[in-house]
C-alpha cells in the first residue's frame, strides 16, 4: 500500500523522519525514501530498494548526510519516490500513496495537451507520482491543482509536498480512504499515516484531516487551504488488516476493533448452529492473533499458539519475486509447538483470506504435526472485488482471488450474478462455496465473518467505510 511521514520543526528533523517512515514499514515493502530541506543547503534526498532488507538498514547510513529542519519520506509499494519536481509552481518534493486507474489515459490528455515528456521508468511506464505532479502543475496555484488531480484521477489518491521554503501541504484522498494524521511538540509538527509513530518520537495528537482537506503544515501552525468534503469511505481494512494494533483512525483504535470482531464472529457462531468441539482457539500469526482472541474469550475456548512465526532472519520486507520461493520462506517461518498441535482439535482465526496461496500448506503443515481437526475461520468477509482504490488486494484478474475462483469453479460465469449470495455463508450458495473450499485445502469447518459483523467491530456509519473489495459497492 505505502504510506508517508513528514516533519516542519525548529530543529533538525532527519532523525524524526527516519524513525518516523521506519514505523510504517508494515504499509509497504518495496522502496522508501527521505528528502529534507534546509533553508541554507536546499533539497537532499535518497531512495533505496527495500524489498530484501527493511528501510531502517537501507537508510541509516544516509543519516550523517542529511540536514535541514522540514522533510518528507515514505514506505512506497509502487513506484520510487519522493520525487523533486520543478515548474511554474515552484520546486516541490512530492510523495503519493494511492492507484490510478485511468492513468494511460491521463497520459494521453497530457501529450494531446501539447505536453511533450515524461521520464520513463526502465518498463517504459510513468511514475504515478510524476504523473499527479504533471495534473498539479496543469493549474496556477498548489490547492487548485491537488483538487484538479484529485478529481481527474479514477481510483484514489493521498499527496505530501514539501515546498522551497519548508512548508509541508498535506492532502487527504478526496473521499479519505486513508488517514491522515498531524502531531505536535514544542519545536514543530508532524504528519502522519499512523499515530504511534509520532507518538514513539515526542510528538502528541493535533488534528486529523477530513476526507478531500488540505493543510498547510509549519513548525508555528497549521492552516486549512481547502475544507473537508462531506463523503468518507475510509478502508475498512486498515482495522482488520493493515493497521498496527495501537494505530486509531477515526477515533476508533485497531486491537480494540479485532478483539471486538472475534467476538462478534463467536457469538454469531453459537446463534447459528454453534461452535465446534475445540482444544484450542489461535490466531494465524500476527494480525489473525487479536480476532483470536476475541473468539475465544468469547466462545469460552482457551487461547494458545500452535504455532509461531520466525522472523528475526525471516522478516516480513523479505518478499522474494518468485512465488515458489516466496511459498518455501512462508513454510520456513512457521514453527510448531507440538505440545499444542498433536492430537488437538484446532481452530484458527486470520485476518482474511485473500488468494489461499499458503493455506493449504498451514494445513498440511498442522496435520503433519499431529492435529486431530483443523477449523479455519476468516476475521472478515469473502473478497470478491480486486480493490480500486489501494494495493490490498488489487489483482491482474479477480479470478486470483480464492472466492471468486471457487465461484468461477462452481457455476462459471452464471455465478457472477449471484456474488451477494456466495459472499453470505449462510445462503445455499454460500454454503456451498464454504464446503468446496474445506474440500480443496483439507479443513474441518470454514466460516468467514459477516458484513454487518465487521461493521458493527468497526463501529462506524457503515455510509462511512469502504467495503468495495467484498460488497462491490462504491
Amino acid at each position: 500500500m505505502g504510506a508517508f511521514f513528514g516533519v516542519a520543526s525548529k530543529r533538525e528533523c532527519a532523525l524524526d523522519i527516519f524513525f518516523g517512515v521506519d514505523y510504517h514499514s508494515h504499509l509497504g515493502t518495496k522502496t522508501g525514501g527521505m528528502l529534507i530541506h534546509d533553508a541554507k543547503d536546499g533539497f537532499q534526498r535518497q531512495i533505496h530498494h527495500i524489498e530484501n532488507t527493511p528501510f531502517r538498514t537501507k537508510f541509516e547510513d544516509d543519516l550523517t548526510d542529511f540536514h535541514g529542519c522540514s522533510g518528507i519520506g515514505c514506505i512506497s509499494d509502487t513506484d520510487p519516490q519522493p520525487l523533486l519536481v520543478r515548474s511554474h509552481l515552484g520546486v516541490y518534493g512530492i510523495i503519493t500513496v494511492g492507484i490510478i486507474n485511468n492513468a494511460e489515459d491521463l497520459i494521453a490528455d497530457y501529450f494531446r495537451d501539447h505536453h511533450h515528456q515524461f521520464m520513463s521508468m526502465s518498463n517504459g511506464k510513468v511514475n504515478i507520482t510524476e504523473l499527479v505532479a504533471a495534473l498539479i502543475n496543469e493549474k496556477n496555484d498548489i490547492v487548485e491543482g491537488i483538487r484538479n488531480a484529485q478529481n481527474r484521477i479514477q481510483g484514489s489518491m493521498t499527496i505530501l509536498l514539501l515546498t522551497s521554503n519548508g512548508e509541508i501541504i498535506a492532502a487527504r484522498d478526496k473521499v479519505g480512504r486513508l488517514p491522515i494524521l498531524v502531531g505536535k511538540n514544542d519545536e514543530g509538527h508532524c504528519v502522519s499515516f499512523e499515530s504511534f509513530a509520532y507518538h514513539k518520537v515526542g510528538y502528541e495528537d493535533a488534528y486529523e484531516l477530513g476526507p478531500g482537506e488540505i493543510m498547510r503544515i509549519t513548525a508555528e501552525k497549521l492552516e486549512q487551504m481547502a475544507p473537508p468534503g462531506d463523503k468518507l469511505r475510509i478502508c475498512a481494512f486498515l482495522w482488520s488488516y493493515y493497521g498496527y494494533p495501537n494505530s486509531r483512525y477515526e477515533g476508533k483504535n485497531v486491537e480494540v476493533m479485532r478483539v471486538e470482531n472475534g467476538k462478534i464472529m463467536a457469538r454469531d457462531e453459537e446463534a447459528n448452529g454453534g461452535v465446534p468441539e475445540l482444544d484450542y482457539v489461535a490466531g494465524v500469526p500476527d494480525s489473525g492473533v487479536p480476532h483470536a482472541i476475541g473468539y475465544a474469550t468469547q466462545s469460552g475456548v482457551e487461547f494458545a499458539r500452535p504455532f509461531v512465526k520466525y522472523t528475526p532472519t525471516w522478516p516480513r520486507s523479505f518478499m522474494p519475486s518468485n512465488q515458489a520461493v516466496r511459498n518455501q520462506v512462508a513454510k520456513m517461518k512457521q514453527i510448531p509447538v507440538p505440545e499444542l498441535i498433536d492430537g488437538k482439535k484446532l481452530l484458527f482465526v486470520d485476518d482474511s483470506i485473500v488468494r489461499g496461496t499458503q493455506l493449504r500448506e498451514t494445513v498440511e503443515f498442522l496435520y503433519s504435526a499431529g492435529a486431530k481437526e483443523v477449523h479455519m475461520r476468516s476475521a472478515c468477509p469473502p473478497l470478491m472485488y480486486g480493490c480500486k482504490y489501494l494495493n490490498f488486494s488489487s489483482s491482474k484478474s479477480e479470478n486470483e482471488l480464492l472466492a471468486r475462483r471457487i465461484v468461477q469453479e462452481l457455476e462459471g460465469e452464471e455465478g457472477l450474478k449471484h456474488l451477494d449470495e456466495y459472499a453470505d455463508c449462510h445462503t445455499e450458495r454460500g454454503k456451498c462455496m464454504l464446503k468446496c473450499i474445506c474440500e480443496k485445502f483439507g479443513f474441518d469447518s470454514l466460516g468467514f465473518q459477516s458484513l454487518d459483523g465487521l461493521l458493527e467491530a468497526i463501529g462506524m456509519d457503515k455510509d462511512k467505510v469502504c467495503t468495495y473489495c467484498w460488497s462491490g459497492k462504491e
